[in-house]
């Protein structure tokens, strides 16, 4: 392990030189302060990674002390020192922010012990939010057109509400997970988040792997365990591709939905959980259940708080900023420069149709910096699907009203890419009214 920094705040000199003395680690590297203010100041000069903290001081009390470095680092943990017979203190001063206590006289090699060990928790921690607020950068929802900005507002409504039953709908690639996490974020702050996809689940194991299963209740149940139902009690359970549970388990599924009590195979009693269920969907249910592959009382149960992602060809005005974070965000990866796209480049992207959305934008980026790293990105680059296909005047497919609209469009796409998105400067960019642009827009079917 890495070198850990102590700081002891005991008025007792000959207790201090002690520990040093008898410490077998050389990884541990003590400070020492003798009253209640010096250990405060050598905190703010030293900012060490854990305190041991006397509870009887001349000039303050212990508990005085935690509460002023408590207000200086909330996240520093604090070992508290008492007396014997002084547990009650102690106890008290664990409530109010310390993360344990020791009493005297105590053992040195268990003073190491809970000193190592209460480091090693608070790396735990701090590792978990690191991960956690990574996790929430990218799962940010990235644009800024119309109907991105009403999916943001509907994720905070939903994230808001009392609901406990959320069916996302969507074309694939469009981050229905990430709408997911994004309603589950906003609403829980400590809680857990459990992603399933219903489709990657064999058939035979799947109500076991959401309902838990009883040692004994089929054949390799060696021990008892706990479904994904239960594991995600107090925070969210995803379930992708709902479409593709089967029948039985639809059916089982809506059970716990009404009256959020389960039974795990094998089990005779039921149990609670207090589980969000967040569905995701690509397929249209209302067409599975017209055809019998999917429970319809499910589908109304679960279609209380629908919310619909757009695809990324109805998001247009999006592109230029959803590149850029890509860009930046494989570049990081790569350790290399982003990679640039020509105003060309970015027109194609902004007219192609995108049909795996959000995910074939990223992987396309994530190609060219592997290939290109920090390069300036031509059209001779792209892919050919990616490529505009240049109608012919000749062309019988292509009408001239056709190739005038298509033009049109070309024009307007390239001055909102040169401004960001920012309306009035691409009407200014155009030579016309932000009216006028919008009314174009409007027409060609163009994401506002």
């Amino acid at each position: 392990m890495s070198n850990l920094s102590v700081l002891v705040i005991d008025d007792e000199q000959n207790l201090v030189r002690s520990i040093k003395f008898s410490l077998n680690n050389q990884d541990i590297e003590l400070s020492a302060a003798f009253t209640g203010q010096e250990g405060i100041t050598a905190f703010e000069q030293l900012n060490p990674d854990l305190i041991l903290l006397d509870l009887g001081l001349p000039d303050m009390s212990g508990l005085e002390v935690l509460s002023h470095l408590r207000q200086l680092s909330p996240t520093t943990p604090v070992i508290m020192i008492s007396a014997h017979g002084d547990t009650r203190t102690a106890v008290k001063a664990v409530k109010e922010g310390a993360v344990d206590y020791i009493t005297k006289p105590f053992d040195v090699d268990e003073l190491e012990l809970l000193m190592l060990r209460t480091a090693e928790q608070q790396r735990a921690t701090k590792e978990l939010a690191f991960l956690r607020n990574k996790d929430d950068l990218n799962n940010q929802i990235i644009g800024q057109s119309t109907k991105t900005n009403l999916l943001k507002k509907m994720i905070t409504q939903v994230a808001n509400s009392a609901a406990r039953t959320i069916l996302i709908q969507g074309p694939s690639g469009t981050g229905k997970s990430m709408v997911a996490k994004s309603i589950h974020n906003q609403r829980f702050s400590n809680a857990p988040f459990i992603e399933v996809n219903c489709a990657a689940l064999p058939e035979h194991l799947i109500e076991a792997e959401l309902f838990g299963a009883e040692k004994g209740a089929y054949t390799g149940a060696t021990s008892t365990r706990d479904g994904l139902i239960a594991l995600a009690d107090g925070g969210t359970l995803f379930l992708d591709e709902i479409g593709e549970m089967p029948l039985n388990i639809q059916a089982k599924l809506l059970t716990f939905l009404e009256q959020r009590t389960f039974r795990p195979v094998g089990a005779g009693k039921e149990r609670k959980s207090n589980t969000v269920i967040i569905a995701a969907t690509n397929q249209n249910l209302a067409e599975q259940v017209s055809e019998g592959r999917f429970r319809q009382d499910l589908f109304y149960r679960l279609n209380v708080v629908p919310v619909e992602i757009p695809a990324l060809q109805e998001r247009a005005t999006d592109i230029p900023i959803l590149v850029e974070h890509f860009s930046s965000l494989m570049a990081q990866n790569e350790s290399c420069q982003p990679v640039i796209m020509t105003p060309e480049v970015m027109m194609s992207l902004q007219q192609y149709a995108w049909p795996g959305n959000i995910r074939e934008l990223k992987n396309l980026i994530e190609r060219l910096t592997i290939l290109y790293p920090g390069e300036h990105i031509t059209c001779s680059l792209l892919p050919n699907e990616i490529l505009p296909k240049t109608p012919t005047l000749h062309s019988p497919q292509t009408s001239y009203d056709e190739q005038v609209e298509s033009k049109e469009k070309e024009v307007i796409l390239q001055a909102l890419s040169s401004t960001q998105g920012k309306k009035g400067l691409a009407a200014e960019k155009l030579g016309i009214s932000r009216h006028a642009l919008k009314r174009r827009m409007q027409r060609l079917n163009l994401d506002l």
